[in-house]
């Protein structure tokens, strides 16, 4: 590899999953910041790389066929590093499959369901002034997220990763489990706690976890600037 890849990051779970996933693999990267807040993600030289409007996305100088590529969604990068690196995403038909499981579990079912929780228990009551406005939806989404703890708790019940040796789907769900922040305790479900420790003390999950971290604000806060932000990246349509 001559140029580094360049990731296109903020520091959030989705944006986790891929500085994760390129220290765990050891491929070079530079940071370029997407600060969701100041909504840079629409911007056309961004939306040219990922037409969704969302990080992360990545731009590989230097693609399968030798010729840049860019990558938008996170769940497409990390089999594309796997397949890249050779690593934590093995050529094995029957082991792919069962990462690609839990991979596409976490990208279509935690990662939404768990957002909406964030935006229902975090943003929502800074936003709307009635709280009986909101209440169907924290508990609607904070049983759900409950309900998908459950799930990771049977599933590490035998073992000790999602697909069995650590993969990319690990790299993808541990970012969003924050208890914190969704309303749940770990202490009811000791396998995905046990599981939580195990894969935050590896130190590559601990240096991509902490990049960019200092450019983290509190989008829940008071004060003008938590509201514009809040009015960005929530007040989107297609038109």
């Amino acid at each position: 590899m001559t140029q580094p890849i360049a990731l296109w990051y903020w520091p959030t779970p989705n944006g986790w999953k891929v500085s994760i996933a390129l220290e765990e693999m050891g491929i070079p990267y530079e940071v370029r910041p997407v600060n969701i807040g100041a909504g840079e993600q629409f911007e056309p030289a961004f939306q040219a790389i990922s037409p969704n409007g969302r990080m992360p996305a990545i731009v590989d100088p230097d693609g399968p066929d030798g010729e840049p590529l860019s990558i938008f969604e996170s769940g497409a990068i990390l089999q594309y590093l796997g397949n890249k690196s050779g690593q934590f995403y093995p050529a094995d038909v029957r082991t792919r499959v069962e990462i690609d499981q839990w991979l596409f579990w976490q990208v279509g079912g935690l990662g939404p369901m768990a957002g909406q929780t964030h935006h229902f228990r975090q943003y929502a009551p800074a936003i709307i002034r009635d709280q009986r406005q909101i209440a169907y939806g924290v508990r609607r989404y904070t049983d759900e997220t409950h309900r998908l703890y459950g799930v990771m708790d049977r599933r590490l019940a035998d073992r000790d990763y999602l697909a069995g040796d650590y993969s990319i789907a690990d790299m993808a769900a541990w970012p969003w489990i924050l208890p914190e922040y969704q309303g749940q305790t770990l202490e009811e479900f000791p396998n995905l706690k046990a599981w939580m420790v195990r894969v935050g003390e590896r130190p590559a999950v601990i240096a991509g976890r902490a990049v960019g971290e200092a450019m983290r604000r509190n989008l829940a806060a008071s004060g003008q600037s938590a509201e514009a932000a809040r009015k960005v990246l929530f007040g989107q349509r297609g038109r």
